[in-house]
């Protein structure tokens, strides 16, 4: 059973950046796919970002291309997600997920999931 913690959510202005974290309890971590969603309200849970165990590959959403950075650190057991030049609608719960087997665009795909970070961005 993984168990995976989110951190870094927070209130911020448009425009400005914020860092998530996602801790593993995980120790085979490293063999994890690891993705990002998130959910607004009233709105399906949304693929943002993935990484494969390697960071050989790191797909992203339209939407957040070229602005979102998705990366991982094996040693710690931790993926992150690098959010700059926010915008009012990217204000969601974000949510990072794992699964040992591949990338999926769905969250039915992954078997782990953290609790989410708010993140509120203000216009």
């Amino acid at each position: 059973q993984v168990q995976l913690v989110e951190s870094g959510g927070g209130l911020v202005q448009a425009g400005g950046s914020l860092r998530l974290s996602c801790t593993a309890s995980e120790r085979t971590f490293s063999s994890y796919v690891m993705g990002w969603f998130r959910q607004a309200p009233g709105k399906e849970r949304e693929f943002v970002a993935a990484i494969t165990s390697s960071g050989g590959r790191t797909p992203y959403a339209d939407s957040v291309k070229g602005r979102f950075t998705i990366s991982r650190d094996n040693a710690k057991n931790t993926a992150y997600l690098q959010m700059n030049s926010l915008k009012p609608e990217d204000t969601a719960v974000y949510y990072c997920a794992a699964d040992p087997r591949s990338i999926y665009y769905s969250p039915l795909g992954y078997n782990y999931w953290g609790q989410g970070t708010q993140v509120t961005v203000s216009s």
